[in-house]
């Protein structure tokens, strides 16, 4: 990954590490709650490919209720090009991470699973439409692979491994 200052202006701004952060705090945080237990690492890296691609972020919101397996049985166009921008997100989402640790919002357990210290971040969610978007989805996630309960399904359902 190049030097944050040699990077594009676009991709500093959109894969800012606070901002990616703040979206996978959003998911942690739905997440933790609903399950009662901290989020596994492997689920955490599906967090920002699937809030932050447009498209697929108008489906999950529009279907607020709606079980996330039943989402990508309806929307089978979800899967497409899914495991690429998983990678192509990777570092950016480990990026967030280590600027989350240095705040000392998230803790990492040692079975791997990540919660968030929710007493770091603020509960609202603010900006312009397009990151309350990715936000609120973000929580939606949360919720949704809560939900689920199962890792395996939840790949298998996008069409990846782990």
């Amino acid at each position: 990954m190049k030097p944050w200052h040699q990077r594009p202006r676009e991709i500093r701004n959109l894969f800012n590490p606070a901002f990616c952060g703040l979206v996978l705090a959003r998911g942690l945080e739905s997440y933790n709650q609903l399950a009662k237990r901290p989020m596994p690492y492997s689920l955490t890296l599906l967090i920002l490919p699937l809030s932050l691609h447009k498209r697929t972020r108008e489906l999950i919101r529009s279907a607020p209720r709606t079980y996330f397996t039943k989402i990508l049985q309806g929307h089978p166009e979800i899967r497409v090009g899914f495991a690429l921008r998983a990678r192509g997100l990777f570092l950016y989402t480990m990026e967030a991470f280590a600027y989350l640790m240095d705040y000392e919002a998230i803790t990492v357990d040692d079975s791997g699973c990540i919660a968030l210290n929710d007493k770091i971040v603020r509960k609202t969610i603010k900006g312009s439409q397009d990151t309350k978007d990715c936000q609120t989805v973000a929580r939606l996630l949360g919720r949704k692979l809560a939900q689920v309960n199962d890792r395996v399904t939840i790949y298998t359902m996008l069409g990846i491994r782990p």
